[in-house]
């Protein structure tokens, strides 16, 4: 039987608990993950009590409580609060999704658990480093190319292939889908993940675009495209409701229609 051996600073360890809030009768626990790379220590879980009478509905206004009442030091991305920059991903109660669209009740528990983003390098405690994800997603080339000359106005498009644009454009590279692939976990340094696919194929049938040969080009390798296995992790936790394995079968289909 194969044995694996973790590094020893992988193994996380019991944090610090943080005291209840004086007079607060209904109170919430939080465990959160913390890293920090600059102290050598290894990760560890502190838990929190948030007051509810005092707090916002959301795990986002959780967070920003306990930094603005009792641990300044903790750090997570965030931005618009609307579900739309995506910079609140996280990890939480085992499933990817946005901290901002996420309410406390829905995660029906006695103790909501956050980590970041998993199988990701992390920067600092429920910050993830993306660097990776976000060159994987230039590398699709997601802007329009043509090569007719550019007209007066706009490029037009009739409402028909307008619409099969519905379910792609609204991806906002949270890296939810991504992060939750197992074909990622194990090949993301080949495999371009859900997200980077998803956009490419927004490109791909786009009406307006003219660089659909070359696009396919850049996708047909062994790893960039094809490690995907349908397992639908990236459907199923999607915060926008998207669905990025069913973009991967069609640009899948795109492929071998090319062949024939």
């Amino acid at each position: 039987m194969a044995q694996f051996t973790l590094p020893k600073n992988s193994k996380y360890t019991e944090g610090k608990t943080w005291p209840k809030p004086a007079g607060a009768s209904n109170v919430q626990e939080f465990r959160i993950y913390r890293w920090n790379p600059d102290d050598g220590a290894n990760p560890r879980i502190d838990t929190y009590y948030v007051d509810r009478d005092d707090c916002g509905p959301m795990v986002l206004d959780a967070l920003l409580w306990i930094k603005n009442n009792v641990d300044s030091t903790l750090v997570f991305r965030r931005s618009c609060r609307e579900g739309i920059c995506g910079s609140c991903a996280m990890n939480i109660m085992g499933g990817n999704t946005l901290a901002c669209t996420l309410g406390i009740d829905d995660c029906a528990s006695d103790s909501i658990k956050i980590y970041p983003l998993p199988h990701m390098p992390v920067l600092k405690d429920l910050v993830p480093d993306l660097t990776s994800f976000f060159a994987q997603h230039a590398s699709i080339q997601p802007w329009l190319q043509t090569e007719t000359a550019e007209p007066e106005k706009e490029w037009r498009q009739t409402p028909e292939e307008r619409s099969k644009l519905d379910g792609l454009y609204e991806c906002i590279l949270c890296a939810c889908c991504t992060t939750s692939c197992p074909s990622y976990w194990w090949n993301g340094d080949r495999f371009l993940g859900p997200a980077a696919l998803l956009q490419a194929y927004r490109w791909l049938i786009d009406s307006r675009d003219e660089a659909t040969g070359e696009r396919l080009d850049n996708l047909h390798d062994p790893f960039r495209l094809y490690r995907c296995h349908t397992i639908m992790n990236c459907a199923n936790t999607c915060p926008k409701g998207l669905n990025p394995a069913k973009a991967i079968a069609e640009v899948k289909k795109m492929m071998v229609a090319r062949a024939v």
